[in-house]
């Protein structure tokens, strides 16, 4: 038997999780969404679960969420978020930090990445980031929310995937 996705175990621990760090979920009828069933508002995720294809999609969703100022954040789904946004460097990070977040929740990468998820470009993710080659780590370490290995050490702090902060100021 099918557990539907919103009682799902590793749907449970993201929402809790999310709830944990300051992401509102509101769970909400939604019409066609670039990824099926979710929608950013202003700091929050809008999810409606009979449309929902795949639950690793909320992680990458608050990850956009995360990256983006405080200030911005609140505007996210409002005609007043700047146009650029994401940036190609907000796009990265949150990338980088739905990673963090899977390891953190100890759920199989595969979670996030999923085949149908990333432009085809899913395994080439999970290769880089399982030989720490964490494409966009400058960007979260320059905001604030984690430590490359170098630094780390200099430190005597946890290294990424380990974060020092889910949120950006």
């Amino acid at each position: 038997m099918n557990v539907p996705v919103k009682e799902a175990l590793e749907t449970q621990q993201t929402l809790s999780f999310l709830k944990e760090i300051g992401i509102d979920v509101i769970e909400k009828e939604l019409d066609d969404t670039f990824l099926p069933g979710l929608s950013l508002g202003p700091n929050c995720i809008y999810i409606d679960y009979d449309k929902l294809l795949y639950p690793g999609d909320i992680l990458h969703e608050a990850g956009h969420l995360a990256v983006t100022t405080a200030t911005e954040r609140k505007l996210v789904g409002t005609e007043h978020i700047s146009a650029e946004w994401p940036t190609q460097a907000e796009e990265m990070g949150a990338i980088l930090w739905s990673f963090a977040a899977v390891n953190h929740l100890k759920l199989p990468v595969e979670f996030v990445f999923h085949p149908n998820g990333y432009k085809n470009e899913s395994d080439w993710l999970i290769s880089n980031f399982n030989t720490e080659n964490y494409v966009g780590l400058p960007f979260l370490e320059w905001i604030g929310l984690c430590l490359g290995k170098d630094r780390a050490g200099k430190e005597n702090k946890p290294a990424f995937p380990t974060m020092l902060k889910w949120m950006r100021d």
